[in-house]
């Protein structure tokens, strides 16, 4: 007599048995539920649906010997909805890793705009508290001076060593009136722009200006990259997300999802392996982006950890008016030197005494969540980009397993069900199962796959591109070859570590350490790469200073 454990193994088997059976397509006697499911399927009552199972020699793809409840219009529309179908599942496989690119993409730019407008508001305050009577006629420049660097930053066609030289030519002009002749007031414009042409003749500024270049080359290019290499991030799986399948996928695509409908079969599922061959087929030319997604990935971490000291735009941005006040401290204290050199090249003006204008630096500027704090290293930029890179990270594999990952989350019966081969409900899939990519398709059993695809070759080759821009932008331990600009510029080379020449250690004046807090990651993002309208109700600046009380800067 069996056991009770015997008896359950037994009726379990029984029972997998009936299963099988019931799914075999002999059995169908009606295409009821065919109707229900095509119906469903593709939105709304079609005509012409067969009621019982019929002979279909007109069918192209989903051939039987047996009777089938497929016509041949039901074919072309269940291929259709196969293509959507893949659509789906491909885009649905890709969300994450897209809300994780564009998310830190809009992320960073809204903090770059946030950083850029801080460091424009100290420079203004420093004019307006420090050097108050040019600070109105300062206005104009240091607007222009931080204008430029967003458009840099954010991939418009400027040169960041025009831009730097025009702010120091620009404020030439008003130190040399304002500071070294005090007292005196408006001369002609003739005499101004000859002032303002001699600066660097004269370089009453001394070194500042080309550190000034070098701190915004080693600090602007990376960042304007960065911000590059995740749009392209971003224009790579979109892509992705809507493939163009050639014919011949779209066929064995019907096959694999549909072509059992025909038979009854409509709650079956492709085997495993019958999938994976389907899909590493159809996905061949996907999985040549897999060792160029993992260098795009590695790049990009590689550059995330070289921004720091000099190359990390915070501390730069943040510390720009410091610098800015040790170029007129030097021009003031050398002011009789500079006097005569200017004489010479200029002659001597003809001025009449005014009154200096107030300053009218608008102090509303700053509500934009600034305050004084301690720094926590946990907030600071640098580590929010290391966070999102772990994240990344996670992904570099992501083209060479989609196939596979598509088969095992969606597609797929699970192993030990009866499953469909493309012929008809089986226990297992018997047929070779080949590897991704476009050589191991030769031995395919299930699709014929041909040449190459343009659209993923001109995806390629834009990250082979910027896999060389991120690698060139790399600060190397020893020296970094930079090309600043467009167009030409300056080219420099530059030691990997930060010195006190560099500007890293503090300009005379105490160094700034700040930190820019992000409280919150947006939920609605938009790259707009030009678009000065941004809020910023989600960023506040936390400030700590390493400087005595009497250089801390005024406030407006």
């Amino acid at each position: 007599m069996m056991d009770a454990r015997t008896w359950r193994v037994g009726c379990r088997c029984l029972l997998l048995l009936a299963l099988v059976g019931s799914t075999r397509s002999e059995g169908v006697q009606s295409c009821e539920e065919v109707r229900k499911v095509f119906q469903w399927r593709l939105a709304g009552a079609v005509k012409g649906l067969p009621d019982s199972p019929r002979p279909g020699p007109d069918l192209q793809v989903c051939t039987s010997k047996k009777p089938t409840c497929c016509t041949r219009k039901m074919e072309e529309r269940y291929q259709i909805a196969a293509r959507q179908d893949m659509q789906r599942v491909l885009q649905t496989s890709s969300s994450t890793l897209k809300f994780l690119i564009s998310r830190n993409a809009a992320a960073f730019q809204e903090t770059l705009e946030t950083l850029i407008r801080q460091a424009e508001n100290y420079t203004s305050i420093l004019f307006c508290n420090t050097y108050r009577n040019m600070a109105l006629e300062a206005a104009a420049s240091i607007q222009e001076f931080f204008t430029d660097v967003g458009l840099y930053l954010f991939g418009a066609d400027v040169n960041p060593e025009e831009f730097v030289n025009r702010f120091f030519d620009s404020l030439f002009p008003l130190v040399y009136n304002h500071l070294i002749n005090p007292g005196v007031t408006e001369s002609s414009l003739e005499y101004s722009e000859c002032i303002r042409m001699a600066r660097r003749d004269v370089s009453p500024f001394g070194n500042i200006p080309q550190r000034v270049m070098g701190q915004m080359g080693r600090s602007l290019l990376p960042s304007r990259t960065f911000l590059q290499a995740l749009n392209l991030g971003i224009e790579v799986i979109n892509t992705t997300d809507h493939l163009y399948f050639s014919k011949e996928c779209g066929r064995v695509l019907l096959r694999m999802q549909y072509c059992p409908h025909c038979q009854g079969l409509t709650l079956s599922k492709p085997c495993m392996g019958y999938c994976l061959n389907v899909m590493r087929g159809c996905l061949a030319h996907v999985a040549e982006l897999n060792p160029h997604w993992h260098a795009y990935i590695r790049s990009l971490e590689e550059l995330s950890d070289a921004m720091h000291g000099t190359y990390d735009i915070e501390h730069v941005l943040l510390n720009f008016h410091l610098l800015v006040n040790d170029a007129v401290m030097q021009a003031h204290v050398d002011g009789q030197n500079l006097s005569a050199r200017v004489n010479k090249i200029c002659g001597r003006p003809i001025r009449s005494p005014t009154q200096s204008p107030r300053c009218s630096f608008d102090g509303i500027k700053e509500k934009h969540g600034m305050k004084i704090s301690a720094r926590n290293g946990e907030e600071t930029l640098a580590n929010r980009r290391k966070e999102f890179i772990n994240s990344l990270r996670l992904y570099r594999t992501f083209y060479g397993g989609l196939a596979d990952q598509l088969c095992v989350n969606e597609l797929a019966a699970a192993d030990g069900l009866p499953c469909w081969n493309g012929e008809d409900i089986v226990k297992s899939y018997t047929q070779p199962v080949v590897g991704n990519g476009i050589k191991a398709q030769s031995g395919n059993p299930e699709i014929k796959v041909k040449g190459s695809d343009p659209v993923i070759n001109q995806i390629i080759d834009k990250l082979k591109h910027v896999i060389q821009l991120l690698q060139g932008r790399s600060p190397k331990p020893d020296k970094w070859e930079l090309q600043m600009g467009s167009g030409g510029g300056m080219l420099e080379q530059v030691s990997g570590d930060c010195d006190d020449e560099d500007g890293c250690g503090g300009s005379g004046s105490g160094e700034v350490k700040r930190t820019l807090k992000i409280t919150d990651w947006p939920e609605a993002f938009s790259l707009h790469l030009l678009q000065k309208d941004f809020h910023f109700e989600t960023v506040s600046l936390v400030l700590s200073r390493n400087v005595s009380p009497s250089s801390t800067p005024p406030v407006c």
